[in-house]
């Protein structure tokens, strides 16, 4: 049999320069440790900068490396446990929930989030801010949607702003009979402002959960939820739920 075109391609210079440091990385490095500067490395392993970044990034990709501000590249600690959305048909704000509410604003969400709510482009929206930490550390941040139409009943002079108008939303969310939910889940880069508050770079590899919440025969609120990807595996159980499992044993992959 003939060789397709696809067999024929030789591995990218970069690609094998990964597996490379990854053989380092298990042999030679700890986690939290700092590596040597990108001209050592790319002396050391004979290879273009350019290459190098490459391997690092996709590294980086894989939840082997983590970029610092004002550190530098390290070895990253292993990805901790977190259960997410492992209960259906249950509002986001209910006992036992494990995101913290920090803000609350109306604004008009993105098109996309727009399209899904059914809402005009433009119109406002409540949109949540929230966030989540495991073990001191920063894992993910999430923005929820919710029309006016799915809280009715809030009252804008008991809670005007931040966490407690978050909480006020959250709470009278409860109120509606919640139908059903579904998720996506895909790969991303962080903005701006998740990356500043996952403590990340701009660009850095994200996992976007985006939950869509019905009741009353509509999708009642959007979640896009930020999960940093150098921390966080997903895995998806019988149930339908997402979470992200801790590996104890694993060093730094």
């Amino acid at each position: 049999m003939g060789t397709t075109q696809l067999e024929s391609v030789p591995e990218p210079k970069y690609w094998h320069l990964k597996t490379v440091l990854s053989e380092a990385l298990d042999s030679e490095f700890s986690v939290g440790e700092i590596l040597p500067n990108e001209r050592d490395l790319a002396a050391r392993f004979g290879v273009a900068r350019a290459t190098l970044r490459q391997a690092l990034e996709q590294l980086e990709l894989e939840g082997r490396l983590q970029r610092r501000r004002g550190v530098g590249t390290t070895v990253a600690p292993p990805r901790m446990g977190v259960a997410v959305g492992s209960e259906q048909h249950v509002w986001p704000g209910a006992v036992g929930d494990a995101w913290q509410p920090a803000d609350c604003t109306l604004a008009a969400p993105p098109a996309s989030v727009a399209d899904i709510l059914q809402t005009f482009h433009g119109e406002q929206v409540h949109t949540v801010r929230r966030s989540r930490v495991t073990h001191g550390q920063p894992v993910a941040a999430e923005l929820l949607y919710v029309p006016s139409s799915s809280v009715p009943d809030l009252s804008a002079i008991d809670a005007p702003s931040g966490a407690a108008r978050a909480r006020a939303v959250l709470r009278e969310l409860q109120r509606l009979e919640l139908e059903g939910q579904d998720r996506a889940v895909e790969l991303g880069s962080a903005r701006a402002d998740d990356a500043k508050e996952l403590d990340r770079l701009p660009g850095a590899p994200v996992l976007v959960v985006t939950t869509r919440f019905y009741g009353q025969g509509r999708t009642a609120a959007v979640s896009v939820a930020t999960y940093r990807a150098d921390t966080c595996r997903l895995t998806f159980g019988d149930s339908g739920g997402v979470e992200i499992h801790h590996d104890p044993e694993r060093r730094a992959s």
